[in-house]
């Protein structure tokens, strides 16, 4: 009886799932859609323009009297007036060059364009316009500093920049150790209690470290302590030193315990910004009490011909800023081939996902607004925000790289309480996101918080150090907004690159009917102390499909999760798990954790299934059936229980009433050793009827 009503309750999770995902399908609207309108007035910008001409020419006129403006903002001023006056559709053309900004360009709902007809602000044709919140910096002179050659340039004093770009790449500031990380040794305020029994948000705002890791430096308090524990790094600079007791005392207190994750011991931490660190090609440190900049040319690199250049913007770019409340909105907009770079980033702590950093492109109140074929690159924190009240947006064949946090965040982290501040109908469409977390390494490529009816299709995600796609922001069984939310044909990879704990390369939160995870490719997800996973449906994660997925090479298992109910996981193929491949670690008595059915695990030398810390497979809380089990090596585990560390034969697992019907047999793909996942002629898996293998035929056209 207890097996049929787990059957029953799988069957019905299933229905609910498929509805729910049909209905999504079908209520995606029009407005994120990419309007064209052709025709309309032309408002040309170019760096050899003026705000003194029309903006009506694309290049100056020969008598100089006319010809295209200098500023976007000129523009939008001009947009505004020609609208009021002749109506119609409108278009920004910016002309290839640099315009460099010392705010951000805010559009606001004057500036919307009309139904079918948006405001287009848009690139030339073939030119690259770029938005720059930086400044260069030139005049360096050949000095000598700490032992090595170096430049040196005069800067404004009183100007902190925390980034630097030389010849269009990224540099850093000196930083301890070299390589590798320091360790915490005591915490002051925790003696006579043992870390293990300290709770989490236990955060503390001083330590004690090891003799030599620290020294009352020039500018000790520019010095950044970057602690990396759990899943998160917290960077705080330093108040103050005692070499006497080696006390390191913060100028804030950690949002979490000063522990290395949920191990009783010191986490890693590394110290950035220290002047006398300043040895290596490529390093560089402001003294900006004194308005001076020191870099360390990398070979080649000379002084008359380089291009450096520093953030004087912080966070935002652009904004796109409506009234929701007031029911004032920017509609209707349209921004195609622009490049946005060199917005700064200032401290800020996040308990996850660097979730409290801003975007360089924000929106709040935007409808109908398409993002589409721009580039966001060298800023100091997410690449673009859609915040509260927004619908209707569209991120689409973007370029988002060397970014100080992550991708995209879409969402709010609370529960909208009123309707204005609903965030629904974002598309996050076939964009590149890479190198992310170059400054908040907990960064997420997309994240989608509080906000239903996203979906994250066909983006290149890689190159980051924790999630790759964020999916709902509410632990547990309590009120979420995030539903029908649709993650597909992604392909994910070098996530977590051993530097944090506890991520996926898709993960999930909260109950959220209606939402897929369905044929993306995820690979090389690899954590520091544990939580290496695939797909990872955290806390309370309910009603959620994960279907058509290929996971492999997971430094802890292809699928986890760690409690949740009715979810559905089915047609995936999970191979090479190091730890693992599949993990519950958490079941509740009378509750279904989730139905896996017609997958395919690939296992080298690991078990198939894992009871985490609190899991027994003899609760019965997964119905598994109709999958295909095998081992490389011949060494088949079918289930390991963490806790007692108790094993299965496939006959005791099928005592338990597991997987009758599945197959332990080679499913015969093309070459896994080489990762080459293509189905042979011969494979079993077509004769069993496996319904979708989207992911396998995206991985083999690459």
């Amino acid at each position: 009886m207890r097996v049929r009503a787990l059957i029953a309750a799988a069957l019905a999770a299933a229905l609910l799932a498929a509805a729910a995902a049909l209905f999504y399908e079908r209520r995606a609207p029009e407005a994120v859609q990419a309007c064209r309108c052709g025709g309309g007035a032309a408002i040309y910008v170019s760096p050899k323009g003026s705000d003194a001409w029309s903006g009506r020419l694309p290049e100056p006129s020969p008598d100089g009297r006319d010809g295209p403006l200098a500023t976007l903002e000129k523009a939008l001023e001009v947009a505004r007036r020609l609208k009021a006056e002749v109506g119609g559709p409108v278009r920004i053309v910016l002309r290839g060059g640099v315009y460099r900004v010392e705010r951000p360009v805010v559009l606001g709902p004057e500036d919307s364009g009309c139904s079918g007809c948006p405001l287009a602000i848009e690139a030339y044709p073939g030119e690259v316009p770029v938005i720059s919140g930086g400044k260069p910096i030139s005049g360096f002179e050949e000095v000598a500093v700490n032992g090595v050659r170096a430049w040196a340039a005069r800067v404004p004093a009183g100007w902190r920049f925390k980034q630097l770009f030389v010849n269009g790449e990224r540099r850093y500031r000196p930083r301890l150790p070299k390589e590798g990380f320091y360790k915490v040794v005591e915490v002051p305020a925790y003696r006579g209690r043992r870390l293990e029994e300290l709770g989490l948000f236990e955060g503390a705002d001083s330590f004690v470290c090891r003799s030599g890791d620290a020294r009352r430096w020039r500018n000790l308090e520019d010095v950044e302590v970057v602690i990396l524990h759990f899943w998160i790094e917290e960077r705080i600079p330093i108040e103050s030193f005692d070499p006497s007791s080696n006390l390191v005392k913060l100028k804030q207190k950690t949002v979490f315990v000063v522990r290395d994750g949920f191990a009783p011991q010191g986490p890693r931490y590394y110290l950035e910004n220290v002047f006398e660190a300043l040895s290596e090609p490529g390093e560089w440190y402001l003294d900006w009490r004194e308005g001076k900049l020191y870099y360390v040319p990398r070979p080649g690199e000379d002084p008359a011909t380089a291009e450096v250049v520093a953030p004087a913007v912080a966070w935002r770019l652009l904004e796109l800023r409506g009234e929701p409340q007031r029911g004032r909105f920017v509609e209707n907009v349209v921004i195609r081939g622009l490049v946005f770079e060199h917005a700064d980033w200032d401290y800020t702590l996040s308990p996850q996902a660097a979730v409290n950093v801003p975007g360089a492109i924000y929106m709040e109140g935007a409808r109908n607004v398409v993002l589409e074929n721009c580039t966001v690159r060298h800023v100091g924190g997410y690449a673009v925000e859609v915040g509260p009240g927004c619908r209707g947006v569209r991120v689409a064949g973007c370029d988002l790289y060397d970014l100080g946090a992550g991708g995209v965040k879409v969402g709010t982290q609370h529960v909208p309480k009123a309707e204005w501040e609903r965030v629904e109908f974002v598309d996050v469409e076939g964009n590149s996101i890479r190198e992310c977390g170059r400054v908040f390494h907990s960064a997420v490529g997309v994240w989608v918080g509080q906000a239903r009816f996203v979906r994250v299709l066909r983006n290149r995600i890689r190159d980051l150090y924790y999630t790759g796609v964020s999916v709902g922001w509410t632990w547990g069984y309590g009120e979420s907004f995030a539903s029908y939310n649709l993650v597909e044909g992604n392909v994910i990879h070098d996530v977590g690159k051993g530097l944090l704990s506890d991520m996926g390369g898709v993960y999930t939160l909260g109950v959220q009917p209606g939402t897929a995870v369905r044929c993306n490719v995820i690979y090389n997800v690899s954590a520091y102390q544990y939580g290496g996973w695939g797909i990872y449906l955290d806390e309370g994660s309910s009603y959620i499909t994960v279907e058509g997925n290929l996971v492999y090479d997971t430094s802890h298992g292809g699928f986890h999760q760690h409690y949740g109910r009715f979810n559905v996981v089915r047609d995936n193929v999970f191979a090479f798990g190091r730890e693992a491949n599949v993990v519950l670690s958490r079941g509740e008595p009378g509750q279904l954790a989730f139905t896996f059915e017609r997958n395919v695990v690939l296992s080298n030398g690991s078990p198939i299934f894992v009871g985490g810390y609190a899991q027994d497979f003899s609760s019965r809380n997964v119905v598994s059936d109709r999958n295909v089990f095998w081992d490389l090596g011949g060494r088949l585990v079918i289930c390991r229980e963490q806790r007692s560390g108790r094993t299965y034969t496939l006959e005791e697992w099928r005592s338990l009433g597991y997987d009758a019907l599945s197959l332990v047999e080679d499913p015969r793909f093309v070459d896994p050793l080489a990762r080459d996942f293509r189905l042979r002629e011969d494979s079993p898996l077509l004769k069993l009827g496996f319904r979708r293998l989207c992911a396998l035929e995206a991985n083999s056209r690459g």
